[in-house]
């Protein structure tokens, strides 16, 4: 049985959905390399809204300059991006997936470390941090920050190997998990991805022949940079002078690219892993549609995430589509909550029905995943408040029943609802006429029909590399917020 004892609120920690990892930018080649890392963190914006940081190089000296906040926070004043010199960039936004929340784990991490500087953005998690951390400690390593991308600074800093390129290599092997990560010297861009290549990262060229490094081809996309590859899972990439150069020092194994990228996380207008992300959202809510139809007058999205699947829900069962829910896209990240109580203020604060759609109509209502449970219950209410004769809640992601260690904030397995009720008690709780979910199989169908190379271990249990602190995850009965 789900119990519900706890209220959440916009803003809060325990908000109803998987928090966004990070988001990376490397500029190398252009004389304002700042601003075009500024625009590129600009589009990463959904990869994190806690932290971002520039770091540039005008060839002999580092420039940075990092902050709390949203990317228009942070260098919304000239004089904040002004000073950031050079004709080579890295810029990061921040989600803290590991590590508090606070201005020293504000990516990118810079150091000076063998009689030169050194900058470093990274998206993922090692999921061996701790015991790295421990060993480091042991041999007189002092950590300024908690976030488990600086063991990679202090990880190159005692490497044995002499060129930078090769310590960096050096250090890369000796973490397990997810990282993609720029690296950024006095002279040139180091990017490479994990061999499994849990997250994602492209390759661009702008059309003044710099070169662009970044999480997602809509960060090139707003700088006229043309996307000429994903860089590959275990690749190392080089830009300096002598242009790009692509090595692979890493043994091959099976990708296992993270597939909540396409469900969720990445930009709808990006070009991920040869698709287009929209396309294949669409092509989950017709999955969705076959293996879980509803009886009903028209379809609605929880906006933003859930728009492209309920388009595909909705055009494989030839129902009318509509937008029954309105976003309010200027919801600040704290607000002041009215003295006087207002039921489900938090998600009304964001979302609103649009009554003249909903009266007597039987609503299919399709969002991109489901975590606690708690939103979704409130926006069922919602719609019924609104005069909805039914309500039926359809998910485009299979049940969630673990957390992921390879970079994405997500709850425990105790929070997530799925982990310890069956489908009907979920239905029950959420307060919906039927609720569907996309099969396992249906999901990886419609993602890339069937040929394999995902991760998918947050809906199957199947973890490509054990974390190291997962047999001390507490195994709690699950009690949820309302």
């Amino acid at each position: 049985m789900v119990t519900d004892h706890h209220a959440d609120s916009i803003g809060s920690s325990k908000a109803d959905h998987f928090h966004d990892e990070c988001g990376v930018v490397g500029v190398w080649g252009h004389p304002e390399a700042a601003n075009l890392a500024y625009l590129g963190l600009h589009a990463l914006q959904h990869r994190g809204q806690e932290g971002a940081g520039i770091v540039t190089s005008d060839g002999s000296r580092l420039h940075v300059h990092r902050g709390r906040g949203l990317v228009a926070d942070v260098f919304g004043r000239r004089e904040n991006l002004d000073p950031l010199e050079g004709h080579i960039a890295v810029g990061h936004v921040r989600y803290s997936t590991a590590g508090e929340s606070d201005l020293r784990n504000v990516q990118p991490i810079l150091v000076q470390t063998g009689g030169m500087g050194l900058a470093v953005a990274h998206n993922g998690n090692f999921v061996n941090a701790r015991s790295l951390r421990e060993e480091l400690e042991s041999r007189g390593a002092i950590f300024q920050a908690t976030s488990d991308t600086e063991l990679l600074v202090h990880l190159v800093a005692r490497s044995s190997q002499r060129s930078v390129v090769n310590k960096v290599v050096d250090a890369l092997s000796q973490v397990k998990g997810a990282w993609s990560v720029v690296f950024m010297t006095p002279d040139g861009l180091i990017a490479a991805r994990d061999p499994l290549g849990f997250r994602p990262l492209v390759l661009g060229r702008h059309p003044e022949g710099a070169w662009i490094v970044a999480s997602e081809s809509c960060a090139l996309d707003l700088v006229d940079a043309e996307l000429v590859r994903d860089i590959d899972p275990g690749e190392v990439v080089v830009l300096d002078r002598s242009g790009a150069e692509s090595f692979r020092p890493f043994p091959r194994v099976e990708k296992r690219q993270c597939i909540f990228e396409h469900l969720y996380f990445s930009r709808p207008d990006t070009h991920l892993w040869g698709q287009d992300v929209y396309q294949v959202r669409r092509r989950l809510g017709r999955t969705l549609a076959k293996e879980r139809p509803a009886d009903a007058d028209l379809v609605i999205p929880v906006p933003d995430s859930g728009v492209a699947s309920a388009m595909g829900y909705a055009e494989e069962l030839e129902l009318p589509f509509h937008l029954g829910l309105v976003r309010n896209h200027y919801v600040g990240r704290s607000f002041i909550e009215p003295t006087q109580q207002i039921r489900d203020f938090g998600v009304k604060l964001k979302l609103n029905p649009v009554r003249g759609l909903l009266a007597d109509k039987r609503v299919v209502v399709v969002d991109d995943s489901l975590v606690r449970g708690t939103t979704c219950r409130k926006i069922v209410r919602m719609l019924r408040r609104s005069g909805a004769a039914e309500v039926h809640l359809r998910i485009a992601a299979p049940p969630t029943i673990g957390p992921c260690f390879y970079g994405i904030d997500t709850p425990s397995r105790a929070e997530l609802i799925a982990a310890n009720n069956e489908i009907d008690e979920i239905g029950r709780f959420v307060g919906a006429d039927s609720i569907g979910y996309i099969t396992v199989d249906g999901m990886h169908e419609a993602v890339n029909e069937g040929a394999g190379g995902f991760c998918d271990a947050c809906f199957s249990g199947q973890y490509p590399v054990l974390h190291e602190d997962l047999e001390r995850l507490p195994q709690l009965p699950l009690f949820l917020g309302g």
